[in-house]
């Protein structure tokens, strides 16, 4: 029977399968965040180890029920594993290692999450993981030390003039193999003469190793051994690959712990008392709040419908500007409510950070500390979607290209140890997310270099400010790295980054020091569902943009706008210059007014960039909803400065302005 076929069968809805997913994705970070923190501290405290250990039981049992056995039993597995560190105090823990192990463990978890949720097989396989699991119980059991033994493939070429390669092959495996615990190598039979020199000088000297060395010991090795022209070093990480190269011993039986049922007797009287408590919180879909939202989103118009009714006007109603004032409070609050239950904390999204640092750190061979604040900021979950992806790749980007080495930090009189800063913070109707790294910062020479040799510069380069220098990182194509790593250096993901902050109305920008560090600072709106929104009127069309980017409104007269050499038009205001677009011309408007005298010119600001538009009629302020624009409307025709439509309370679409689209236009 294939795994999960009897619940999807016989729930055809599978809301278990819902609630069970829920559960254990919760559980899988508690239990990633549980790891990480021990590691940092070097040791498994004993409250650690027992929340470790419900973590697994939990996850245990309630995959058994729902018939997902690859997840059950290495949840088992790794349940065993620290019912005996809780039971007996080991001395002999390597800390690093068994973090490894269990962020395996774990990474398999999730994937085999990611099928449930995609409706696909459960086919993961996780023998090996059994194998390595029982192999550091019984090495504890023993009283053994646990090894990280690593395994590596090294391809070696010899100076060409050299001669007599088979001999250099046979002296440099005498050597390697004092820190080798198995070793084989390509060919075999070095000492026979001809053959073997031919094949070597062909395809270089092959060696697989496995040595509880670490990569930067084998390495040094190899660089300082004589003879060798070039060599390369992968160290082997699949499981099947290592398999091949180590000695595992048999999976040790598994015993029911007695510790289990100990925990069991003893929680009885806790479950009372905290049955009681988690009564007072549900846990309710995601397309529920959604379909809330959008009720909300509608009875918003609708309040707004009834408020500015064509058909009161002119009536003596005496009541009904009180009822209208009551109606509109208690749509605020409900509204409040219901994008707070939407709001959810950028911990998560944060603390998953935590782990790819620490990954990458161990690969690059870096030292480098993750520092979080302001975690508990909230956001709406659609921007969480958004931003998440752009945020990890700026993190990889800061790790991999930003900082230096710990001996060249050292040599240049910074701390070994790197700081990578994550912070979040409200700034009214915006959310700032700022990421912050003291490393090498950007060289603005290599940039300018990269962006001619691709054609990137649109102006010469010495009337550039260092603000616009540092921008053409975020253009398609653009890398400045020169090799093509396992993190970065293909040339995309910066222009993606950008995509996908304008598409939530957000914007990113940068400011870096050389050999001082870089901040990148992400501003985001709170939500996307509902605004605060100033509606305008040109010709017979309607246009909204968010209140907060006012900057102030004013008429204006024919003689008080000048052009640039452009034919641009700006206007003069208080001393500088600003510039105006006439919505008219820019979205082909017919009847509207043309005179500046006649209509009434917006001043708008975003990041520090002001713009003036000049528009027929400001019609006043208003809670909008927010609709994205319809497919037809986006497939037929691509409009520049537009981010969406709204429906006014007379009835009418509005379309909503991108001022960043306008002022970048």
């Amino acid at each position: 029977m294939k795994e999960g076929y009897r619940v999807s069968e016989q729930y055809t809805e599978e809301p278990l399968v819902d609630v069970f997913v829920f559960e254990i994705s919760q559980q899988i970070e508690q239990l990633e965040k549980l790891i990480l923190t021990n590691e940092e501290e070097s040791c498994y405290s004993e409250d650690s180890l027992n929340g470790i250990f419900r973590i697994m039981h939990t996850i245990k049992g309630s995959s058994a029920m729902m018939a997902y056995n690859s997840i059950s039993s290495l949840a088992h597995a790794m349940e065993d594993l620290f019912s005996y560190l809780r039971e007996n105090k080991s001395e002999n823990v390597d800390c690093e290692v068994l973090s490894d192990l269990i962020l395996e463990c774990i990474d398999f978890m999730k994937i085999e999450v990611e099928k449930i949720k995609n409706g696909d097989q459960l086919d993961g396989e996780c023998h090996s993981l059994h194998e390595r699991i029982s192999c550091f119980l019984k090495c504890l059991k023993n009283g053994d030390s646990v090894l990280d033994i690593s395994a590596y493939k090294i391809i070696i070429h010899f100076e060409e003039d050299c001669e007599m390669e088979n001999m250099r092959a046979y002296s440099l495996i005498h050597n390697v193999s004092r820190m080798a615990n198995e070793i084989h190598y390509s060919p075999e039979n070095i000492e026979s003469g001809e053959n073997s020199i031919e094949l070597i000088r062909k395809n270089g000297f092959i060696i697989n190793m496995k040595t509880e060395a670490k990569y930067e010991e084998v390495n040094e090795f190899f660089y300082h051994s004589d003879f060798i022209k070039e060599f390369t070093i992968d160290q082997v990480s699949d499981d099947k690959e290592i398999e091949s190269l180590l000695s595992i011993p048999e999976t040790a039986d598994r015993e029911v712990s007695d510790i289990c049922r100990k925990e069991e007797k003893t929680s009885e009287n806790k479950e009372d008392h905290s049955t009681s408590m988690q009564q007072n919180i549900i846990s309710v879909g995601v397309g529920k709040l959604d379909k809330l939202m959008d009720l909300m989103g509608e009875l918003v118009i609708a309040e707004e419908m009834v408020i500015q009714n064509s058909d009161l006007r002119n009536l003596v109603l005496d009541n009904f500007p009180k009822a209208a004032r009551q109606l509109r409070k208690i749509t605020a609050e409900m509204q409040d409510m219901v994008m707070s239950i939407r709001m959810v904390p950028l911990s998560a999204t944060f603390h998953k950070m935590h782990r790819l640092v620490r990954d990458m750190s161990k690969k690059l061979s870096k030292e480098i500390n993750l520092e979080i604040i302001g975690e508990e900021t909230e956001v709406d979950k659609k921007i969480i979607e958004y931003i998440s992806d752009p945020l990890m790749h700026l993190v990889r980007n800061a790790v991999d290209h930003g900082f230096e080495c710990p001996d060249e930090r050292e040599f240049e009189g910074k701390n070994r140890i790197g700081t990578l800063t994550l912070e979040a913070k409200n700034t009214g109707g915006d959310v700032l997310i700022i990421i912050k790294d003291d490393g090498k910062g950007l060289n603005k020479s290599k940039i300018l270099e990269k962006a001619k040799i691709s054609g990137l510069l649109n102006k010469p380069e010495e009337e550039m400010l260092d603000k616009e220098i540092y921008n053409l990182v975020f253009l398609p194509g653009f890398s400045t790295k020169e090799d093509v790593s396992e993190f970065s250096g293909r040339g995309v993901g910066m222009d993606v980054v950008t995509k996908n902050i304008e598409m939530v109305g957000g914007t990113i920008s940068l400011v870096s020091i050389e050999n001082e560090g870089t901040t990148i600072t992400l501003k985001i709106p709170l939500t996307l569902a509902i605004i605060d929104g100033m509606n305008i009127k040109v010709g017979n069309s309607y246009y909204t943009f968010p209140t907060v980017l006012v900057k102030e409104f004013f008429k204006a007269r024919q003689q008080d706008v000048i052009a640039d050499p452009d034919n641009n038009e700006m206007i003069m205001v208080r001393g500088r210059c600003y510039p105006i677009i006439r919505l008219y011309e820019y979205y082909g408007v017919e009847n509207a007014k043309t005179n500046f005298d006649e209509g009434i010119i917006i001043m708008l600001e975003r990041d520090e960039q002001i713009i003036c538009i000049f528009v027929d009629e400001l019609l006043g302020q208003q809670q909008v909803v927010v609709k994205v624009l319809p497919e037809y409307i986006r497939k037929l025709k691509k409009i520049k400065g537009l981010t969406g439509c709204t429906l006014l309370g007379d009835g009418n679409i509005s379309l909503i302005l991108d001022i960043t689209g306008l002022i970048s236009d």
